[in-house]
């Protein structure tokens, strides 16, 4: 446990807090402190909730200190109890001005979230601190009832009514033990969830429900869902207290559509007619009583009695024709079919008046509804849907509320529908209708009619609602807020306090692509107008197929809605692209209803956890379940597609009125408030769910992944400025689909080195669904032990520390020009100081593509590079006609990992001082050629024996002209030289001249024996051959071309059979593109764009490799191994039918220009 201080209160922390927690806490005790209210933005997995409990827990204490302080002084009557610790010491910084007196004024924490769910990661992360608040989590009876004959009735408000009539009789066993177990120790200093509360009242055969709500009444935190708070008569319900209470609205993204939701309705003819079908039959139940003068029959018993009805046949005839009043009120519009009439808010006092419900009556008719409603839940037999009066119930509480004088009548029903529209539409959904339960059910109730609507647009009405109750500072927190003007705007109140925070991740942990085509080049969009288009959906589906290649483990794929997410799953079940998907990555999608949703998300996790399996792909949609509120954390959510922007459907009525209801309030121009226009609402809209979704990629420090915006309108600048601020540095534009393949490979390969992952089988579902856990947990996890053990012997790995555009010094920047020129075709350098002299003629920056890159390859040599340090043996193979160029490329490989092995050593071993000196002396041999300088300052190296090596191993870095003279100065000053040969001293082109000499001599090589290396190759072997040569044994050169025909012409027809003839003259439009310019990025994103549509043609894209140059060779077959999911050999990339054409293909495989420009003229004349 860590103690820190925050803003001068003592916070006790589980570990040591990162930057961004510390803010954020800091951000926090402000808004107590000062009594503000804030809105904190901070992404998933900086530990916000653990933030969030530790600083206001700790805050509170020091609120109870202050109290005590001031107790303690007033008794002292100004005499110091300790004299070296003064009073003002005890936290009275707390307060800030506040003058409690007892320990009742120390306020309340009210923590709300969405969901249950949300709530119980939350309390478990309260467990994780040393802090123990008394505190409660208030429930629904519906999710805390264990009465099992409450719980069997179907309706929700059932249940309520019939709950309370057995609490009202005291026949519920349950409820009967609350009072007696609510002062049970073990459940008033225990932290319990929803859970935890019903395993306890089943043990003990106590109400779960009733206890949580008499827990509350001590509690110091109370966890609720939000609905609870914002919902006016659901606060009520629950008695909650916000007098001078800290409010925390956790995962605050939906309490906008939950505030207006809370204080909106639809009133739909069903609704309407069910109430009177009830009424009816509740008139005739009574009137037979009537009848039989009274007498109670035996149909009911002694509960249904004392909970029945204490009203007269006239209130409820009464009751029935309001019901019928109000149905003729509503139906008495002509509502075009295709829209409805808008109203203003004002409006719907005028409409209930018609049915004779106004201020005057609505107590009366309150009452009437509720005695009904709780008679009838309370008699046995069929069940009686009640549902249309308790909404009728519900809606006299929210239109009049509050009870002002006749004289302030108008002016508060002004400011009561002020933010409101009432809107009557035609009922369309009466086909789509269950059959009513309910055997009574007149006919009516399946006619059609009107819907009445009274629909709130602005959240500020609530949230002014919860600052006139008094609270002491409302706090709103979440991943995304982003943009928080907008969002703090939508409001209305103020918020002094706010925060935009970074990540906890580094650079290395995230990819972000905005993807604007697909492999087939088609334009990818969910715009209204192109969503359903087929080329669309098939480049989407094609697009998706190959990323689940690339992404390792599981794969989430968000869709705008669940209409487009069936019609695109539809075709592309129909176009084959489901079963590409299937075979990488069985497909799981989210279901509409609740209860198969747990059944998907299981098959998913268990899917990903399978250790035989390549992973899974999740389906889902913005706004869903998936994109809310569950924890992908590591293998479970590797990379999210996001396949559109999911914006509101602009033609439902809501959306149309609240973007009116906008725009009116921004023509208005209020003094002192900002309202959004309805297009900015709109486009806001859409973002919030995207940055809610992308949300699930990354869930704690040691999380990595990636996420693919598939939509070209993601280019746009103002589209990007719409994302959270901590990924907006690492966006990506590209234009070719080839380039995301393999910038998102190379992603991967890096990741999985610096952070392997745990064996599948050993992750449990638990882990997944605890959000933040890592972050919030003291131990270090094998993430970032494996990590720094790689930072440590891999120097090159310490991207963090290298400057992001050239401005690195020492070691990192030779090692990145040497990388950045041996990417360069047009001529490869010889060794390290050719390539350090290449970069100064060279005009494009290294930048942050060319660290990343170097670290891959960093990875991708530390085996061989070990393997050449002990002495072991490298293989080379050497083909015919191809030996300068092989021989070249391996040796330039070679001298890339022995440059960047030795540079690190020479590091370890030497002072700072040192090791910089050597390092600018090298720089400076580069610029001038001066070797007498660089002799000069490397002479440090033979002082001590144990550096002579170092002072020998610089050889690699002396040009050809001067390395006799280096090893002559070396055999001089340290007694042994550095292994000169004659051949050494030729330069690139001289050696180069040699090779093709003794190619065009026809000798027969093969390659070298295991124990040789390319710089100890002797001219006169390459010139006469010998058996000392023979590695795999020799082959003769072939005369001609026709052998190299002959497998180009059968790749050429293999082509032209699958791809067609456009598609054909497009390939080799590009291969001889690639020719001329050497533009290696240009020809793979044509090449795989063209055959990753169908898997069948992945073997041609194997075949293709005999194209690819030498130096692009290694950076191809990455990608295919990614592609392929196993490492393809070099053997495997031109099929051969028997021994001898596999010979001359992998001849064919490693080309050389010359031989290159062969094949372009081939296919050339062939497209002729």
């Amino acid at each position: 446990m860590t103690s820190l201080k925050v803003n001068g209160v003592t916070v006790n922390f589980p570990f040591p807090p990162y930057d961004c927690q510390t803010v954020y806490m800091s951000k926090v005790m402000e808004c107590l402190q000062k009594r503000v209210n804030g809105v904190l933005e901070s992404p998933t997995g900086t530990g916000k909730t653990l933030c969030l409990l530790c600083a206001t827990l700790a805050w509170r204490e020091n609120f109870k200190d202050t109290i005590s302080a001031r107790k303690i002084a007033t008794r002292l009557k100004g005499e110091e109890m300790f004299p070296n610790t003064s009073l003002s010491s005890w936290g009275t910084a707390a307060t800030d001005g506040d003058s409690p007196a007892h320990y009742t004024d120390v306020p309340k924490i009210i923590y709300a979230s969405r969901t249950h769910t949300q709530l119980a990661q939350v309390v478990n992360e309260l467990k994780s601190t040393s802090y123990r608040p008394k505190m409660c989590v208030l429930g629904s009876r519906e999710q805390l009832c264990i009465n099992q004959e409450v719980m069997r009735q179907e309706s929700n408000h059932v249940k309520v009514h019939m709950c309370r009539a057995k609490v009202s009789t005291r026949s519920c066993v349950y409820y009967n033990n609350v009072e007696e177990k609510s002062t049970d120790r073990d459940v008033v200093n225990s932290i319990l969830d929803v859970e935890d509360l019903i395993k306890f009242g089943n043990k003990q055969r106590v109400c779960p429900y009733y206890l949580s709500r008499s827990l509350k009444q001590q509690a110091d935190v109370i966890f609720t869902p939000y609905n609870y708070l914002l919902d006016p008569k659901s606060r009520r319900a629950h008695n909650i207290e916000l007098n001078g209470a800290v409010v925390i609205f956790d995962e605050a993204h939906n309490v906008e559509k939950t505030c207006e939701e809370s204080t909106s309705f639809d009133l739909s003819p069903y609704d309407v007619a069910s109430a009177i079908s009830v009424v009816d039959r509740l008139l005739v139940e009574q009137a037979k009583e009537v009848s039989r003068g009274g007498s109670v029959t035996e149909d009911f018993n002694v509960e249904s009695f004392n909970s029945g009805l204490k009203l007269d046949l006239k209130t409820i005839a009464k009751v029935k024709q309001i019901l019928l009043d109000l149905e003729a009120a509503i139906d008495s519009y002509d509502v075009p079919s295709d829209r409805g009439i808008t109203k203003p808010g004002i409006f719907i006092y005028e409409l209930l008046a018609r049915a004779h419900l106004t201020y005057d009556t609505k107590t009366a008719v309150y009452e009437a509804l509720e005695q009904i409603i709780g008679h009838l839940a309370g008699q046995p037999g069929i069940f009686l849907n009640t549902s249309g009066l308790q909404k009728l119930a519900d809606i006299i509480q929210l239109v009049f509320c509050g009870e002002p004088a006749e004289k302030d009548r108008q002016q508060r029903m002004e400011f009561n529908t002020a933010h409101f529209k009432v809107h009557i539409h035609r009922d369309t959904s009466h086909h789509k209708r269950k059959q009513s339960a309910d055997v009574w059910a007149s006919s009516s109730s399946n006619k059609q009619g009107n819907i009445l609507s009274y629909w709130c647009f602005s959240p500020g009405f609530s949230m002014q609602d919860l600052v006139n109750q008094g609270v002491r500072c409302i706090i709103l927190t979440s991943g995304t807020l982003s943009p928080l003007s907008s969002f703090t705007s939508e409001m209305r109140i103020e918020f002094p306090v706010s925060l935009e925070n970074s990540h906890v991740i580094e650079r290395d942990q995230i990819f972000v692509s905005v993807i604007a085509r697909g492999p087939d080049n088609v334009q990818l969009s969910s715009a209204f107008d192109r969503r359903f288009v087929p080329e669309n959906m098939a480049s989407l589906g094609n697009t998706v197929a190959n990323l689940s290649r690339v992404v390792p483990h599981g794969l989430l794929v968000f869709f705008p809605s669940f209409p487009l997410m069936e019609k695109t799953l539809e075709f592309w079940r129909a176009s084959g692209h489901a079963d590409r998907i299937e075979n990488v990555k069985p497909m799981f999608v989210e279901p509409k209803g609740k209860g198969a949703f747990t059944e998907v998300i299981d098959g998913y996790y268990n899917k990903v956890n399978d250790s035989t399996s390549k992973g899974g792909s999740f389906f889902a949609v913005c706004r869903g379940k998936a994109s809310e509120g569950l924890d992908f954390a590591d293998t479970f959510g590797r990379g999210v597609i996001i396949t559109g922007l999911p914006f509101p459907p602009k033609l439902d009525p809501r959306v149309i009125l609240k973007m009116q209801f906008l725009d009116e309030m921004c023509r208005k121009k209020v003094p002192g408030l900002k309202y959004l226009s309805g297009q900015d609402w709109y486009r806001q809209q859409a973002f919030r769910a995207v940055n809610q979704a992308i949300g699930r990629v990354i869930r704690h420090k040691e999380d990595y992944g990636a996420i693919f915006l598939c939509d070209q309108r993601f280019k746009n600048c103002d589209a990007r400025a719409q994302l959270p601020a901590w990924i907006k540095p690492y966006v990506r534009l590209y234009d070719g689909f080839g380039n995301v393949v393999r910038d998102a490979s190379q992603f991967f390969r890096v990741a999985q080195k610096m952070r392997p992952i745990v064996e599948k089988t050993t992750t449990t579902k638990e882990t997944v669904r605890l959000p933040d856990a890592p972050s919030c947990s003291s131990y270090q996890s094998p993430h970032a032990q494996k990590a720094k053990v790689l930072d440590a012997h891999l120097p090159s790995l310490k991207r963090r520390r290298l400057n992001e555009q050239s401005g690195a010094s020492g070691m990192a920047k030779i090692c990145i020009e040497y990388e950045s020129e041996l990417q360069e075709g047009h001529r490869r350098p010889a060794n390290l100081l050719d390539a350090l002299e290449q970069d100064d003629q060279s005009s494009v920056p290294v930048g942050e593509e060319k660290v990343n890159h170097l670290s891959t390859l960093s990875l991708q040599y530390d085996k061989r590079m070990v393997d050449e340090l002990r002495g072991g043996k490298r293989k080379i193979k050497l083909v015919q006609r191809q030996k300068p160029s092989v021989c070249e490329d391996v040796s330039e490989e070679g001298n890339s990992s022995r440059a960047k092995t030795f540079l690190a050593d020479m590091k370890k071993s030497l002072s700072q001082v040192t090791f910089d000196r050597i390092i600018q002396a090298l720089q400076t041999y580069k610029k001038t050629d001066d070797l007498d300088l660089l002799l000069t300052e490397t002479a440090v190296l033979s002082e001590d024996a144990n550096t002579h090596s170092l002072l020998r191993g610089l050889y690699q870095f002396v040009r050809p002209h001067h390395k006799k003279q280096f090893d002559e100065n070396c055999q001089e000053l340290t007694g042994q030289g550095c292994g000169y040969k004659p051949e050494h001293s030729l330069s690139k082109d001289e050696r180069k001249a040699v090779m093709l000499h003794s190619a065009t001599d026809r000798q027969p090589v093969a390659g070298l024996t295991d124990s040789s290396t390319y710089s100890q190759l002797n001219t006169q072997q390459l010139n006469h051959g010998g058996r000392h040569l023979i590695q795999q044994g020799l082959q003769q050169v072939h005369s001609g071309s026709s052998s190299k025909s002959e497998v180009h012409a059968a790749f050429l027809s293999d082509v032209k059979k699958a791809l067609g003839a456009e598609k054909s003259a497009q390939l080799f439009q590009a291969i001889t593109s690639y020719k001329k310019t050497n533009n290696y990025e240009d020809l793979v994103t044509t090449v795989v764009s063209l055959f990753t549509e169908r898997d069948e043609n992945f073997g041609l894209l194997v075949r293709f490799g005999m194209f690819i140059r030498p130096h692009h060779k290694k950076q191809y077959k990455e990608m295919l191994d990614v592609l392929m999911g196993e490492p393809v050999s070099v053997a495997d990339e031109v099929p051969a039918d028997n021994e001898e054409q596999q010979r001359r293909d992998e001849a064919s495989v490693l080309l050389p220009l010359k031989t290159q420009t062969k094949i372009s003229s081939f296919f050339s004349s062939s497209q002729r």
